[in-house]
């Protein structure tokens, strides 16, 4: 394979992931409210952090790297955690939350094996799908044009735009190439943006001004803070993206008919925790594989690493140039939200399809997943039920997903535990050891 062949290859896996890869900047920056410059930086630095991620995973080193064609991005489990951490504690309890969180995951990497215990497919089918349906409603709002009560909101023109940049990716999907289709968010991001653009709705003035070339900073928003609930919550989101990791490498195993074992899981998962610490430091995200590439593999056939090289160094590059950058920050709302309600609707079917191993002639299957999804949904529909309790405790409580993990993970405790002490059970062991 030629290097322009290569190259172009590293591209288009580069456009399969850029528009979930920019996204989470654009929401957890804009919650916590950054202005235009600091988002855009917020943008460039996910963009490089992601190129470096991608290249811990794919080249290998005696300590990372799990080998395999794989590209990371931001997890989607870390939006609304970190908003409510940023939220309650600044934005620098975020950053410090995720280089102690990192650190956590390079010590428990080996131990992975035995934690995805706690995390049967009724812990993380009902993780997975709350993650999706609680972000939904911020897609919503964007699509209307942001919040309920401002000027133009839920117009005619907003609801056009976002009903547009959707039927865009559905026909992307149905009707494109592989390649349309791994990007058909992208493109019809794009497409939405010029629409937009010709009805006078987007200005292009900041990226005019903006330079060609910046470099990145570490500890740009200032130096990190530590805050032991917010540290317990972003490991906790770490646990959840390692184990969702091992089904993508194990699905990438089996593409390229590279076995992995222990150790090269091990190493991955290290990779993760060393990109975590990296994004404490240089105030990015937490990054996870990302699952379109993986399809774009499967689909496309290259199964090359030189390609997943070239895709981390161009991300690398992206992260230099704040042209790129600002340009992200200017798509409009309700196109912004378009593509959002695609993205996390497929995280909830992704759930979905988790739970649909789930035994549900269980009584207590049944009850913590309609518990944990309950609670989960319940907060984001009424987030002032949890204001008044403790403020170390509503950083457990805020966000609809910690909520609902914590509920899953304590019911299927509970339940696993009330199955131990049953009578049958203790009988059926003393049987055995006699």
């Amino acid at each position: 394979m030629n290097t322009f062949k290569t190259a172009s290859l590293g591209f288009q896996h580069l456009l399969a992931m850029y528009t979930g890869a920019a996204i989470v900047p654009l929401i957890v920056g804009g919650a916590i409210g950054l202005g235009p410059t600091e988002l855009a930086y917020l943008v460039a630095i996910d963009l490089f952090m992601c190129g470096v991620a991608t290249l811990l995973q794919v080249w290998t080193t005696r300590f990372t790297g799990v080998g395999l064609p794989v590209v990371l991005g931001c997890t989607f489990t870390a939006v609304g955690p970190m908003i409510a951490i940023g939220s309650a504690n600044g934005i620098t309890a975020i950053y410090g939350a995720l280089i102690a969180s990192g650190i956590i995951v390079i010590l428990i990497s080996g131990f992975v094996g035995k934690l995805a215990r706690f995390f049967p497919p009724v812990v993380l089918g009902s993780v997975v799908t709350i993650i999706g349906l609680s972000l939904i409603p911020v897609a919503i709002n964007d699509i209307g044009g942001g919040m309920p009560g401002e000027p133009g909101f839920a117009s005619m023109q907003n609801l056009g735009l976002g009903g547009f940049t959707i039927l865009l990716i559905l026909v992307l999907n149905r009707v494109g190439t592989v390649f349309t289709r791994a990007a058909a968010v992208l493109f019809a991001v794009l497409i939405g943006t010029g629409v937009a653009a010709s009805l006078g709705l987007v200005d292009f003035s900041p990226v005019r001004e903006s330079g060609w070339f910046q470099m990145v900073q570490p500890f740009y928003f200032g130096m990190p803070t530590f805050d032991v609930s917010a540290i317990l919550v972003m490991t906790l989101v770490a646990i959840i993206s390692m184990i969702e990791s091992t089904g993508v490498f194990l699905a990438l195993s089996d593409i390229t008919k590279k076995p992995i074992g222990a150790n090269e899981l091990t190493k991955g998962y290290r990779a993760e925790g060393v990109a975590t610490i990296l994004g404490g430091i240089f105030n990015s995200f937490p990054y996870t594989t990302f699952s379109q590439n993986v399809g774009l593999v499967q689909l496309s056939g290259v199964k090359s690493r030189r390609v997943i090289f070239w895709t981390g160094g161009l991300l690398i590059l992206l992260g230099f140039l704040p042209k790129v950058a600002t340009f992200t920050t200017l798509i409009p709302k309700p196109v912004l939200g378009g593509a959002m309600l695609v993205m996390f609707g497929t995280v909830a079917a992704s759930g979905i399809r988790i739970l649909s191993q789930v035994d549900f002639s269980k009584n207590e299957n049944l009850i913590t997943i309609a518990l944990s999804i309950g609670v989960g949904l319940g907060i984001t529909a009424n987030p002032a039920i949890v204001a008044n309790m403790p403020e170390w405790l509503q950083l457990f409580t805020d966000s609809a997903i910690v909520a609902g993990s914590f509920t899953a993970l304590a019911l299927n405790g509970f339940f696993s535990m009330m199955d131990r002490f049953r009578p049958g059970t203790i009988i059926a062991e003393e049987r055995q050891v006699s």
